[in-house]
């Protein structure tokens, strides 16, 4: 078997019971093993300010710098925000890719994973997220795409506090599967 391959998961909500946060978990738990999933906490990284690239930056900024430049790639979990990607993994994508020339994104591969409670799950900010990231020279996985619409209904119970129905957590586990044989491209490189 190939070493796995450490993947630091990004997870656009903050909430503590996001969905997102719910579908990263999903995702760890089907992972195959030639994959560990590691979050990346980004809740609490200041706002990108070039004014604070010092000799000591902020700390959070340097622990979540040291974890991406520790990861064989990068998988990000997000809802859509205003047909667009959340502030807080914004934020993430500028703390990890400036100062200009000390980008961190160049050549990982990388996954995007959207979701929202509406019809269309959230495929504009699958897209922002993406838009972001070629412009980081990341490896970004083109198929298969992920959105998750109307995810509030994809975990048993009437509320959704049930778990993941057996159909989607097939989906997600088919899904990694394939970023593993894409990540794996450009880890050997």
């Amino acid at each position: 078997m190939s070493r796995p391959l450490t993947i630091a998961l990004h997870v656009g909500s903050l909430r503590r019971a996001a969905w997102s946060r719910r579908i990263a978990d999903e995702l760890t738990a089907v992972a195959p093993p030639t994959l560990m999933l590691q979050p990346v906490p980004i809740g609490e990284l200041p706002l990108y300010n070039a004014d604070l690239e010092t000799d000591s930056p902020p700390a959070a900024w340097t622990a979540y710098r040291q974890a991406v430049a520790a990861s064989d790639g990068l998988l990000f979990v997000t809802p859509e925000y205003n047909r667009g990607m959340t502030g807080a993994l914004k934020n993430a994508i500028d703390v990890a890719s400036r100062p200009y020339g000390k980008n961190l994104y160049a050549g990982r591969p990388a996954a995007v994973v959207t979701l929202s409670t509406g019809p269309l799950g959230g495929v504009a900010a699958n897209h922002d997220v993406r838009r972001s990231l070629v412009t980081l020279n990341a490896a970004t996985m083109a198929h298969p795409e992920m959105y998750l619409s109307q995810v509030n209904k994809l975990f048993d119970g009437a509320d959704g506090s049930g778990p993941l129905n057996a159909g989607t957590r097939e989906f997600l586990g088919k899904f990694l599967v394939a970023f593993d044989a894409w990540a794996r491209r450009f880890a050997a490189a």
